[in-house]
């Protein structure tokens, strides 16, 4: 087995290109095994402590850090998610970072977002992450799912907010707390102060269940005699995600696209399967009988290992590069696509902010109603390229403007893109001093439930 070297793109923060011998020795085989986490024996019974001993028994045989991580006794634990935050990996070895990413959730939330596309919640989220804790800063409305609550009452992005649930904007940067995003139940209510053009406004959303729009946006734009760039909006690898995708690209295809932006910015990722389709629509021929990903478990599930190779979607366009809008929530999934592209040669000019970093993922497994997705595997390309922990860092660094249209003329991400399409340079502007990502404790991330950083096998 070749060693998995470090990914050292041009926009790679800091990543060396080093052959590294993986310390917990999970590289032990290259099979195509195929695995399943749900193949563990189920626990006995539901009790805590039943639960608790199954969660021991299956971090021992499937945690990718196993070697690394605590093994507490359960008898010092009340219930099961304290028991399974003290098994998680703190960071011990530096060639790899503290396991921020594992979480279990109830198996009938994991199953609609998965199974049917859709989630539980008010389809609002702010720009919280990007003012790293600056209470002086103005909080924007970032994103508006559009078949949710948030959008039917018309909240739009750009929306100023004042305050969530009686507590002022500056408060709830300050504490990096938007817990209030985040719904348990239908009908629970979020009150937002709005303020847009000047003039105030308050909405009360009820939340509900909706259908997710993974495919936000499509447009072919005209750059030069004869030259169309084509711009497609992907926030959610999930099986919904194909059909709208197909779509797109036919349309690209057919208006004799030669340029493509691929707006990641909020995608914080899905399956394995769907990011593969893709990047398949844009290697096209590049990638055939090539690997798209691969994924490697532990020594202990290294027959488990799992090779993903590119396909060739009827509309694929066989690009040489292809140009990528991303940011701080560009994860798992989302960030797999770039390593995959450059793993067959695809130039990716990446433009916006550095990338969450997260080149490992999950097979999630399920018990007493809770699905578990701890991390399992890492994922490499076709080089053999992964580990990019830092994130990749961006081509082009350019500054987001919330109160700018994702995708219209005004987005000084797409307007970078369209003109590196033209020019073959970054715009002037583009100077945005990246600076490291302030990470969070896997138990401290709060974000509304239709964001994930996921990069699942199912």
């Amino acid at each position: 087995m070749t060693p998995v070297q470090r990914s050292r793109p041009r926009f790679a923060r800091g990543a060396r290109r080093l052959a590294v011998a993986l310390a917990v020795t999970v590289l032990a085989g290259c099979g195509g095994g195929g695995g399943d986490g749900d193949a563990v024996a189920p626990p006995a019974g539901c009790s805590v402590a039943e639960q608790q001993q199954w969660l021991a028994a299956y971090m021992e045989d499937w945690y990718f850090w196993y070697r690394l991580s605590p093994r507490p006794a359960p008898g010092a634990y009340a219930d099961v998610q304290s028991y399974f935050d003290a098994l998680l990996y703190t960071g011990s070895d530096p060639a790899f970072p503290a396991d921020r990413w594992s979480r279990s959730e109830s198996t009938e939330t994991f199953n609609r977002f998965y199974g049917e596309g859709s989630t539980l919640g008010y389809g609002v989220s702010v720009a919280g992450l990007e003012l790293a804790g600056d209470p002086t800063q103005p909080l924007y409305v970032r994103h508006v799912e559009p078949r949710s609550p948030a959008a039917a009452l018309g909240v739009q992005r750009g929306d100023e907010v004042m305050s969530m649930n009686g507590r002022s904007a500056a408060e709830l940067v300050a504490a990096d707390d938007f817990a209030a995003l985040t719904a348990a139940a239908s009908g629970e209510r979020l009150t937002l102060e709005l303020r847009r053009g000047g003039v105030s406004r308050t909405v009360t959303i009820s939340a509900a269940v909706f259908a997710l729009t993974p495919v936000s946006g499509t447009a072919v734009l005209d750059i030069g005699p004869g030259r169309k760039l084509g711009y497609v909006a992907v926030k959610d690898m999930i099986d919904q995600a194909l059909a709208p995708l197909e779509t797109s690209f036919s349309r690209f295809r057919a208006e004799g696209v030669i340029d493509l932006v691929l707006d990641l910015r909020y995608n914080g990722g899905g399956l394995v399967a769907t990011g593969g389709v893709v990047a398949s629509y844009i290697a096209g021929t590049r990638g055939d009988g090539r690997s798209y990903a691969t994924l490697l478990y532990n020594d202990k599930r290294a027959a488990s290992n799992q090779r993903f190779a590119f396909s060739r979607p009827s509309s694929a366009l066989t690009l040489p590069r292809v140009f990528v809008l991303m940011g701080r929530r560009t994860c798992s999934a989302s960030e797999q696509v770039i390593n995959g592209l450059r793993g067959v040669g695809v130039e990716v000019v990446a433009i916006g902010e550095t990338s969450c970093g997260k080149p490992v993922g999950s097979l999630p497994a399920s018990a007493c109603g809770r699905t578990y997705s701890v991390v399992n595997f890492e994922s490499v390309n076709d080089r053999n390229e992964g580990r990019y922990f830092d994130g990749f860092d961006a081509t082009c660094p350019v500054r987001e403007d919330f109160t700018a249209a994702q995708g219209a003329d005004a987005d000084p991400l797409l307007a970078a893109a369209r003109h590196h399409a033209q020019t073959g340079q970054c715009p002037a502007q583009a100077s945005l001093r990246q600076q490291p990502l302030q990470r969070q404790p896997a138990r401290q991330l709060r974000r509304p439930s239709d964001e994930r950083e996921d990069l699942l096998v199912r």
